[in-house]
């Protein structure tokens, strides 16, 4: 019979994903799968772990940090700090305008309340990784990206579309849970769109290329250095692979002259050639179009039935935090407000659009109707302070 403690942390994971936090749930997951891949018996008291510490502070366990939640002080029996995040309502996604005068064209993928393929936080699921059952996930770490929040967008899309576009992909966290049959891919980073052609068309080179490279400071400075964008696609995705894995915090960030200012992060554990999972996302990406440009493009292809995610550099909650460096152009207040633009036409021509942004007061302003912002709790580490990463509110727009 299971330990009462296994129960209790079997309700709070029950509670998480029937309340909105789907995403917490799986940190709660991935902190357990690590214990367990260490073969410790490490147990804890998650409630009293997400009512935070002292004046509500945060807690990190096993590397994680965990956002502070309003429901978990309450039933700690504390006072409710400014910072916790409360319950978020869960609503059901509308049909895309124009969806009910056809039927939409595609296959089901996903859809509210549906598992899906990937969607598992990245842990070990009836015995076998992910990797082993031929489920990709980001080769690329990307600033931003969308794994703590896959359960939360796939709740929010039609139950059927068409083609899946995502004009601003990055590291592609829900184009590889979806795993749609029909995608359309875009950024306007080209060296990100070369990456992933490397992946797709010849992930074999990338690998070959990957085995070759030492995780040390001088040969990532050599590397950092490299005029990469005379090589092929598969030397750029190789390339973009080593200097994420082993660049400080993850990061993707050039200068005015688009050369690579990243310094070398230290992180000895990096695995610079994983595999199974190269492989899996090369199988993924095999019915891809993968296009380098503005996001505008979207609509000359979208068609009424189909499914845009936007996901963009976020308007920033500070005046010291706009970091779109991903590109030597960088993306200001004038491409917010085309961005809203593009949504609305699309939406007006019946295609779903779901978009992502960060809870800044402009951006809940500049979304006005037809569009509602729905809030979401996530934890951003990409901060060059420590401090400064946790958990903070992003909006879901539709």
């Amino acid at each position: 019979m299971p330990s009462p403690v296994t129960n209790g942390i079997r309700d709070v994971r029950a509670w998480l994903r029937n309340h909105g936090y789907a995403h917490v749930a799986g940190l709660i997951d991935e902190a357990e799968a690590g214990w367990a891949h260490a073969g410790k018996r490490t147990r804890r008291n998650w409630w009293d772990i997400l009512a935070g510490g002292n004046l509500g502070r945060p807690r990190r366990v096993g590397g994680i940090v965990f956002p502070v939640l309003a429901e978990a002080q309450k039933r700690q029996g504390l006072p409710v700090t400014a910072n916790a995040v409360p319950a978020i309502p869960r609503k059901p996604a509308p049909k895309a305008a124009g969806a009910a005068a056809g039927k939409p064209r595609g296959r089901k993928v996903g859809g509210a309340g549906r598992p899906i393929p990937g969607v598992t936080a990245g842990y070990p699921l009836g015995g076998l990784s992910r990797a082993a059952r031929g489920e990709a996930r980001p080769f690329l770490k990307w600033a931003g990206g969308k794994r703590q929040l896959l359960r939360e967008i796939v709740a929010r899309l039609p139950e059927k579309f068409g083609t899946f576009h995502e004009p601003f992909v990055g590291g592609g966290a829900v184009f590889f849970a979806l795993r749609p049959p029909m995608a359309v891919l875009a950024d306007s980073n080209e060296r990100l769109i070369r990456a992933y052609r490397g992946i797709k068309n010849d992930v074999e080179k990338v690998m070959a290329l990957l085995r070759t490279y030492r995780n040390d400071r001088s040969f990532f400075l050599k590397m950092r250095r490299r005029p990469v964008d005379e090589g092929s696609d598969a030397e750029v995705a190789a390339w973009m692979i080593f200097l994420n894995k082993t660049g400080f915090n993850g990061l993707y960030r050039v200068n005015s002259k688009n050369l690579f200012n990243v310094p070398f992060g230290d992180n000895r554990n990096a695995t610079l050639c994983d595999e199974p999972n190269l492989r899996a996302c090369a199988a993924a990406l095999a019915g891809a179009d993968l296009r380098c440009e503005d996001f505008s493009q979207v609509l000359t292809r979208a068609r009424p039935g189909d499914v845009v995610y936007f996901d963009p550099p976020y308007v920033p909650l500070s005046s010291t935090s706009f970091f779109t460096s991903y590109t030597t152009g960088g993306f200001g207040w004038e491409d917010q407000k085309r961005l809203r633009d593009v949504a609305f036409e699309l939406h007006k021509k019946g295609v779903f659009v779901l978009l992502s942004n960060s809870s800044a007061p402009q951006v809940r302003k500049l979304y006005g109707p037809p569009f509602t912002c729905s809030p979401v709790a996530a934890t951003r580490m990409v901060n060059s302070v420590a401090s400064k990463r946790g958990p903070v509110i992003e909006l879901l727009i539709q």
